[in-house]
């Protein structure tokens, strides 16, 4: 095909459909697996939407039928969640936030506001609070939420997702009473006189969400078109979904038909069933141009550190427990096996203990180049630290978990085992790869938040000054690479996406900063200005 050079001006130009661009006068900007900075001044795009080519300054070889000079626009690949709940994400976008409360009293407003402005809704369903951030630390109760709403049943979600409160309405509903008992792997919080108290950790939510109304196939579409929106709206052009169920398939199967699907999804199912009922015995093929693909399948082993769920060696600093194990070490590896002869694992751990039994699991079943995954790794035993890289075991940990947490995991631990605490420098160092992310909507999916934190660890007010536990910091390129080639590497996906080298899909970003020339603390302000998926523009900053 002959090459015409035609020069369009002006980045606000969409890149024509079908021909090759060259995007020229680029302040671009990546890293490679091993978290170097790479700088290019180009990026040559195919009529498939994929790279050909990028280049230094002054070194472009290349011509193209179409030019677009970007006027020295902030370039980065298109950033990558490693671990997010994107039907979640895009349901809570629909339902009572309730993220960043910090009292009982703005909780009960913030309930009553959305009740008021939802007076159809047979279920007030609603997610996000802390009860560490309230000025009064304690969980919210039944009675808390009765004074607000008593008349409908009322269910709210923890921010970590692993412990909500229910309303007398609700538990009324389910048949809870003082005689109910937790199943195994829960928890019932419970009043003086043994009442319950309105909060189910963990496995004893599922004795009051049996009853709660399923959404329809047009909820299902809503949700994830508001996900979508935004997570392009932030910069992420691909993310881990970790817990896809049949419902979150089918609906993303629908986008993907219609058309309308522009975030890429590596999706693990929730739990062996759901891989099964979706995929068969094998992954599926990848969907939609590289768009949806499911390979893997996520598993637990115990709970939050935040509620007390997650499972410890030892006994928490600040209570009589050592944490919820979902189940045994026999049990968890039999899970496995039902699907890990073709699917990747994707295993919940938290806890040290936990951490401990995930270990022993994925080194019993071995298997070259299997990828095995652990999500969060937040508390290792330090002679527990080694053992990832050694399996070839991916560390899919969220950086922003570790500003959220760092006083509440204080005092959980105490004082003397925070020797592997949120360690991402040192898995690094082993030789372990970091793939990170956010947990979105238990955190906020902003992944430059992310970038910052894992330069820094000091949380958005600068706390603690230096850096919690500063040894664990990583380098800017170690963090990029744990956005992108390490997230995409997590996901089985490093030769589809992830970087923006030869062969992969053009999925980049325009930013309103050179991110590696600021103070770190202005990293977590930078804004997206587009997003390009496949070399096409599918986001777009209001002016």
């Amino acid at each position: 095909m002959t090459r015409l050079l035609i020069a369009a001006s002006a980045f606000a130009l969409a890149a024509p459909a079908y021909a090759d661009t060259l995007y020229t006068n680029v302040n671009g900007l990546q890293a490679d697996a091993e978290g170097n900075l790479k700088r290019f001044s180009a990026l040559l795009v195919d009529d498939d939407g994929k790279v050909i080519a990028t280049f230094e300054k002054g070194r472009i070889q290349m011509r193209a039928d179409n030019v677009v000079n970007m006027e020295g626009a902030h370039m980065l690949p298109g950033l990558i969640d490693a671990h997010g709940h994107v039907m979640s994400l895009g349901m809570a976008a629909l339902r009572l936030d309730l993220v960043g409360t910090t009292s009982i009293e703005e909780f009960q407003q913030r309930l009553a506001d959305y009740a008021a402005a939802n007076p159809d809704l047979p279920w007030i369903l609603g997610r996000g609070w802390n009860q560490e951030l309230f000025d009064d630390p304690r969980f919210p109760t039944a009675a808390d939420l009765d004074a607000v709403v008593s008349d409908r049943p009322v269910w709210l979600g923890r921010i970590d997702g692993h412990a909500a409160v229910g309303n007398s309405k609700a538990m009324e509903i389910a048949g809870i009473t003082a005689d109910t008992e937790a199943p195994e792997g829960g928890a019932i919080e419970r009043l003086a006189d043994g009442r319950p108290a309105g909060v189910f950790v963990d496995a004893a939510e599922g004795l009051v969400t049996k009853f709660i109304p399923e959404p329809d196939a047009p909820m299902f579409d809503r949700a994830l078109a508001a996900a979508q929106e935004f997570a392009l709206s932030e910069g992420l052009t691909g993310v881990a979904d970790m817990g896809t169920t049949v419902d979150d398939w089918l609906a993303m199967r629908r986008a993907g038909d219609e058309g309308t699907l522009n975030l890429r999804i590596m999706s693990y199912a929730a739990g062996t069933d759901p891989a099964l009922k979706i995929a068969g015995n094998r992954p599926t093929p990848w969907l939609y141009d590289g768009k949806l693909r499911m390979a893997g399948v996520k598993l637990y082993a115990d709970g939050a550190l935040g509620s007390r769920g997650a499972y410890l060696k030892a006994p928490y600093h600040d209570a009589d427990t050592q944490g919820l194990l979902f189940q045994s070490a026999e049990d968890l590896l039999t899970q496995a096996r039902t699907v890990s002869p073709a699917f990747q694992l994707a295993i919940h751990a938290i806890g040290d203990g936990a951490n401990d039994q995930v270990l022993d699991v994925l080194e019993t079943l071995g298997g070259d180049d299997r990828r095995w995954r652990i999500e969060h790794v937040q508390i290792l035993d330090p002679a527990d630290l080694p053992r990832l890289a050694a399996a070839n075991i991916v560390a899919s940990m969220q950086p922003v978990h570790q500003t959220s947490d760092w006083k509440m995991a204080e005092k959980r631990l105490g004082p003397d085992r925070l020797g592997a605490a949120y360690a991402w420098r040192s898995l690094d160092d082993s030789g372990a790869v970091l793939a990170f992310g956010s947990d979105f909507p238990v955190e906020h999916p902003d992944p430059f938040v992310g970038l910052k934190v894992a330069v820094s660890r000091e949380d958005a007010d600068g706390e603690p000054e230096g850096g919690w536990i500063a040894d664990e910091k990583v380098s800017l390129g170690t963090a990029l690479a744990g956005f992108t080639v390490g997230a995409a590497y997590a996901g089985l996906a490093e030769q589809h996406f992830g970087s923006l080298t030869a062969g992969r899909y053009a999925d980049f970003i325009i930013v309103d900063r050179d991110i590696s020339a600021i103070p770190t603390e202005n990293i977590a302000e930078t804004k997206v200005l587009a997003t390009y998926v496949g070399g096409k523009e599918v986001y777009r900053a209001e002016d």
